[in-house]
């Protein structure tokens, strides 16, 4: 039975209320004259409890499938026809009822139904005003008399009628727009977070396995060959002092220079690598300490027209990083040119130098060109790599632009 009629409460407040003010007004609604004195004081009690039943349907509304909505509808037409009949006002539906009949319809129902319910109120709004009007027991030369003037104001009732249920209708239709379209505003602002978060946790991610892969590449070497000085100096130790000292002190530069990679990796892994500069600063300084530490003069063309995302600008710079950083370790360069530009809705990065070059089919354990082509592909570009044993080396990666 849970399954069959499934409830939800009243979503809009204030045409609760307004339910509450139309229940009130059809329960001051007097009998009719005539049959006012026919009415047992029990019948009126019962109508008056089948009204509050009416009411207190209102606080809870069918949702899971269209037999309980129908059912629904149809027991609180039966309230109202039996509010009405055993009330002492003859097959009578009060236009505040009916109201609320078609305020709930649209809350359940979508368009098809909500017009169904408001032409069925319609109908019998029209069948209360005639039907009394038709079966009138006055006399024929009373009719004539005051036909045209009862034909009239029947007619403009039944117009004004027509016309709140039009009003009511767009009404609550547009309530329930402007309800949807704040759920979806709603939805799309949680997903958007949690896109944002899942971005977040793959940047970190990917940060994460490009220092792990840096500490493999470099540090892992480092400790290596630090590890094999030290067992030299221990074998030469009581042999050859002279040489022993030569393997310790080499051991030692190692460390040192093991010590300071992992510093870089930490500092990488915590700081922003723009520091608040844009791009073309940060590059400036990126390639002067390059520069320093190389010897090499970079040729650095950057023709940027117009300006980039703070995304786009941190994984250009840390492209260009890590290119500069394979470069110093392993290419034996002596010219490196780096180009920037955009030309029309694209951006284009290239990276060239004259080293040695590597085939690209069997360097797959390094961080460099796997890094690059995660961070490229993460902004939806396209990364390529010309290189070739003894052919130097160049890197194209294509953005499409982001202002």
């Amino acid at each position: 039975m849970n399954r069959l009629i499934q409830l939800q409460s009243h979503p809009f407040r204030l045409l609760l209320y307004l339910e509450w003010i139309l229940l009130g007004i059809s329960l001051l609604l007097p009998p009719h004259p005539v049959q006012m004195l026919q009415v047992l004081p029990q019948h009126r009690l019962l109508s008056i409890l089948s009204i509050v039943c009416f009411g207190v349907m209102g606080l809870w509304l069918p949702t899971l499938n269209l037999f309980s909505k129908v059912l629904y509808t149809g027991l609180g037409f039966g309230l109202i026809l039996l509010a009405s009949v055993i009330g002492g006002k003859g097959i009578d539906f009060p236009p505040p009822l009916l109201l609320i009949l078609v305020i709930r319809s649209c809350l359940v129902f979508n368009l098809t139904g909500r017009l169904l319910v408001v032409g069925l109120a319609f109908i019998s709004f029209v069948f209360t005003l005639f039907i009394p009007l038709m079966s009138s027991q006055l006399p024929p030369n009373s009719l004539q008399k005051l036909g045209v003037d009862v034909w009239t104001l029947v007619s403009n009732i039944t117009l004004m009628f027509g016309l709140v249920l039009v009003f009511v209708l767009l009404l609550v239709n547009a309530l329930l727009s402007e309800r949807q379209s704040r759920e979806k505003l709603a939805l799309a602002h949680r997903q958007l977070s949690e896109y944002a978060l899942r971005i977040e946790d793959q940047a970190t991610l990917q940060e994460r396995n490009r220092i792990a892969r840096e500490i493999h590449d470099s540090l892992g070497h480092s400790l290596t060959a630090q590890s094999i000085q030290l067992e030299n100096a221990l074998l030469f130790l009581s042999s050859n002092l002279d040489k022993a000292k030569t393997f310790l002190l080499e051991a030692k530069q190692l460390g040192s220079s093991a010590l300071k990679e992992v510093r870089q990796s930490v500092a990488t892994l915590r700081c922003d690598p723009l520091q608040g500069k844009s791009l073309e600063s940060a590059l400036r300084l990126l390639l002067a300490n390059f520069e320093r530490q190389s010897g090499i003069i970079p040729d650095c063309t950057l023709n940027l027209s117009r300006p980039l995302s703070a995304e786009v600008s941190t994984t250009i710079y840390r492209i260009v990083q890590e290119a500069l950083t394979n470069i110093s370790k392993h290419s034996a360069a002596t010219y490196v040119k780096i180009d920037l530009e955009i030309i029309a809705e694209s951006l284009y990065l290239q990276l060239y130098d004259n080293g040695k070059g590597f085939n690209p089919y069997q360097n797959t354990t390094g961080f460099g060109i796997q890094g690059m082509r995660e961070r490229t592909l993460a902004l939806a570009g396209h990364f390529r790599i010309f290189t070739a044993p003894g052919g130097g080396c160049r890197i194209l990666a294509v953005f499409p632009y982001q202002g």
